[in-house]
């Protein structure tokens, strides 16, 4: 009678929390894509209203994750509040859980910068278009 051996299942770290650096790119490249709007596409006689609108839209898009992160750090328990992420490498090579499936944590990030950065790396393209296709507009 033969035996086989059944294959070791090695688990690795699983983590279903974002690290604080991932916050902080979203932030920057929201940040960048206002710049870019302000700065390239201020001109026009709606300028004031468009520059207000585009702002307070994208004020909002940061303010409120801002904002619950503040309530959940104002009402959680004092060891919860400590700021125990691990270094970004080791977070990078976990498993990243999903309601979907996981996902290892490069490939999270990547899912997760990636519109935001092309939407900001696009809109400076067009900007830098418009400037040069329209040099004067009224």
């Amino acid at each position: 009678m033969a035996t086989h051996s059944l294959p070791i299942r090695h688990t690795s770290p699983r983590t279903d929390e974002l690290h604080p650096r991932i916050y902080s790119a979203v932030v920057g490249l929201t940040i960048w894509l206002v710049l870019s709007v302000w700065l390239l596409f201020s001109r026009g006689s709606y300028e004031g209203l468009t520059l207000a609108v585009i702002t307070l839209f994208f004020t909002v898009l940061v303010g409120i994750p801002i904002l619950l992160w503040l309530t959940w750090r104002h009402n959680a328990a004092p060891h919860e509040q400590s700021d125990g992420s691990p270094p970004f490498d080791e977070w990078s090579s976990k498993t990243f859980e999903t309601w979907t499936g996981d996902l290892s944590g490069r490939h999270a990030l990547i899912q997760i910068l990636l519109p935001i950065a092309a939407v900001a790396i696009g809109m400076t393209v067009f900007g830098l278009v418009f400037m040069l296709a329209v040099p004067t507009l009224s």
